[in-house]
């Protein structure tokens, strides 16, 4: 494009390619970044354009509206319109057909965009057959060991302890009454009390008694 050209065949052939209204700012917006032109050059190139009678223009307003001389263009009959209408149809149905394809392959992307990679899934299962292995050695070792504890060994166990709890609780309850029935004559604290006789609860020493 010349200096001296200043766009306007430019300007032109974009107007008559595209045969459709636009204003001074439409085409400034649409060629400036790929053509670098100023609006103000713009404006002057299209009202030189009009003022040629090369494009048409219209006043709505302050506005104005500028398109394509329609004289140019040879005219549509019906026929051609309904098949221009059938392409527009089958053109808009293989474009909806292209979206569908699109969304869809974007979704497969997505999914193996967040899936491991071969290396890492190589990787994973390296680590996870050490694991394996780690606990097969352990099963090994435990099934090898000769002090296993019998299940009347352990029956027994259980039993002992509950009776042990059995008696702890119970002795627990009578020191509990004794303290109680000397503390409703005794003129100071139950802390006091307990320090003067040297007697250590439970919670001093941060013991819980175990369920049964």
């Amino acid at each position: 494009m010349s200096k001296k050209d200043n766009g306007t065949s430019l300007i032109l052939a974009y107007l008559n390619e595209k045969n459709r209204p636009y204003s001074s700012q439409d085409v400034f917006c649409n060629l400036q970044k790929q053509h670098g032109l100023g609006k103000t050059a713009v404006v002057k190139a299209m009202e030189l354009l009009a003022l040629e009678g090369k494009i048409k223009e219209k006043a709505y307003g302050k506005q104005k509206i500028y398109f394509a001389d329609q004289s140019q263009f040879k005219d549509v009959n019906d026929a051609d319109l309904k098949a221009m209408d059938s392409q527009i149809s089958q053109l808009s149905a293989e474009m909806h057909s292209l979206n569908q394809s699109c969304r869809q392959l974007d979704s497969e992307l997505k999914e193996l965009s967040s899936s491991l990679t071969t290396e890492e899934v190589m990787s994973e299962i390296k680590a996870l057959k050490a694991e394996c292995s780690g606990y097969r050695s352990r099963v090994e070792k435990i099934k090898s060991a000769t002090n296993h504890v019998t299940p009347e060994e352990k029956e027994k166990v259980y039993k002992e302890q509950n009776a042990y709890v059995k008696e702890w609780k119970k002795r627990k309850r009578l020191a509990s009454d004794m303290m109680n029935a000397i503390l409703e004559g005794y003129p100071k604290s139950k802390k006091q009390f307990l320090d003067e006789v040297g007697v250590e609860t439970d919670e001093d020493c941060k013991v819980v008694v175990p369920s049964t």
